[in-house]
């Protein structure tokens, strides 16, 4: 859409917060005549409120259901599900709904700027990092760029600001997907599919249809999970520009058009000259930080991209070693007293969670949180051997408890009955007494953390006091 387009267009954006806001103020520069509506009416929504008011646009609070009247598009925050009346009132009326990341779509090489390349990234787990890992990949290759979407970075302040990009790396939710109808990246990645976030999507075929949306119209690669055969079929199934290359990733040795493992070596046999005969060896396993078998997969999804956007082998190696974790995802803290303290309190569902007890053995395993309606039978069942003892906090214990009853009944249990967040404390001193050296004891939750925490962040930082305060006695 051009400039004119927008003068006084009656746009009604759906939502507060770290999309809605940036979206009213870009739509209302543009000339559009922005309503906010939003449901929640506390303090800090009327501040907002205000904020955005002073600036000419209007804002409706507690009143997230009704279409504004003369509405001729909607932006919504990707988190508003579309069964809201707003969203069937908008269907009815033959209204189109984008989200944030459509908008800023739309918006790219405005003012005619070069629009850059996007280079995309979903899954159930993995997403932040492997975006993370790709930046650093790309930065290493001299190419500006940033990670940016449902990292916490806008989109729209991506695409409009002052900054000029080469590539961005772009991470994105379910969510986002199903709000962005038309995002056709340079190249996509699927990390995995497993069962998240169905009370929003209603099932989930739904749910792995919008993380598929992410490959529509890709030119260059679409890098799927050769571990995942989910992933693999979502690129069967997506339409792609004439050209276009199916990349398999793979923690084993690679066949021709994938990148996998051989001998401590993550190499490429996708984008070399002679795919039947030929690799390129990118880095070492080592220069994976840490070197825990999801997070090379990551690194191969992240080194996948970068090659399709034509980054030298070298700039993958650096990148790579350049890279370091966000907290709270596999992060060690300490060792006491022979025992390896790792805190992954962003295991916040019971995928995540299986595959940071895949990287250890033995362990003394904290869990329990909000189960969000999950079910913990395969994950205790393929985790059970690895299971020194097992340490319940949480909401939900109860869940994980009867599982371990039910498929690993050798395994001592300990349920510390408690949802306070003092409850941290205790659990690291009884995880302490169990643990043998060269045992890990590891806060994978495989639940979210509202019943005691404002989030994992919180959770991560209290266990990790808790560990320090342990080094620090025994010391």
């Amino acid at each position: 859409m051009s400039a004119q387009d927008w003068q006084g267009k009656r746009v009604t954006v759906a939502g507060l917060g770290v999309s809605g806001i940036p979206a009213a103020r870009v739509l209302h520069g543009l000339g559009a005549v922005v309503t906010v509506v939003n449901d929640g009416d506390d303090e800090r929504a009327r501040t907002q409120a205000a904020e955005l008011e002073a600036e000419g646009i209007t804002v409706r609070l507690g009143d997230g259901a009704t279409l504004p009247a003369g509405t001729e598009l909607i932006v919504t925050a990707p988190g508003w599900k579309p069964d809201k009346p707003l969203f069937l009132a908008a269907a009815e009326a033959g209204i189109e709904v984008w989200g944030d990341v459509e908008l800023a779509w739309r918006l790219r090489g405005r003012d005619g700027r070069k629009a850059a390349p996007w280079l995309t990234v979903t899954g159930t787990n993995g997403k932040t990092t492997t975006v993370r890992m790709l930046a650093s990949i790309l930065e290493a290759a001299g190419l500006r760029t940033a990670a940016v979407g449902n990292i916490g970075v806008s989109l729209l302040d991506a695409v409009l600001g002052d900054e000029t990009y080469d590539v961005l790396a772009v991470e994105l939710s379910s969510y986002q997907l199903h709000w962005a109808p038309s995002l056709r990246a340079h190249s996509a990645a699927v990390l995995n599919l497993a069962p998240d976030h169905l009370d929003w999507h209603g099932s989930m075929e739904a749910y792995a249809a919008d993380k598929g949306r992410i490959y529509a119209g890709n030119t260059v690669a679409c890098v799927y999970n050769a571990a995942d055969k989910a992933t693999e079929d979502l690129v069967r199934e997506a339409d792609v520009e004439e050209g276009c290359r199916a990349i398999g990733f793979t923690l084993g040795t690679p066949g021709p058009s994938q990148l996998g493992v051989v001998e401590g070596l993550l190499v490429d046999r996708a984008f070399v000259d002679n795919r039947q005969k030929q690799a390129q060896e990118l880095a070492e396993v080592a220069d994976v930080n840490p070197p825990a078998p999801h997070n090379i997969a990551n690194a191969l999804a992240a080194a996948a991209l970068a090659r399709a956007f034509g980054v030298a082998p070298a700039a993958v190696r650096d990148g790579l070693r350049n890279f370091r974790p966000d907290p709270h995802r596999i992060e060690h803290v300490a060792d006491v007293a022979g025992v390896s303290y790792i805190d992954d309190s962003k295991a916040t569902n019971t995928h995540a969670a299986e595959a940071s007890l895949a990287a250890y053995d033995p362990i003394v395993w904290i869990a329990g949180g909000l189960a969000k309606g999950a079910s913990f039978d395969e994950l205790v069942e393929k985790s059970a051997k690895r299971l020194r003892a097992v340490l319940l906090i949480g909401a939900d214990r109860a869940l994980i408890r009867e599982a371990l009853a039910r498929h690993a009944p050798e395994v001592p249990v300990v349920d510390l009955d408690r949802t306070d967040t003092g409850a941290m404390s205790a659990v690291v001193r009884e995880a302490a007494r169990l643990a043998r050296p060269g045992d890990t004891v590891l806060l994978a939750p495989a639940c979210a953390s509202m019943d005691m925490f404002a989030n994992y962040n919180k959770r991560g930082e209290a266990f990790a006091d808790a560990v320090r305060a342990l080094a620090a006695e025994r010391a």
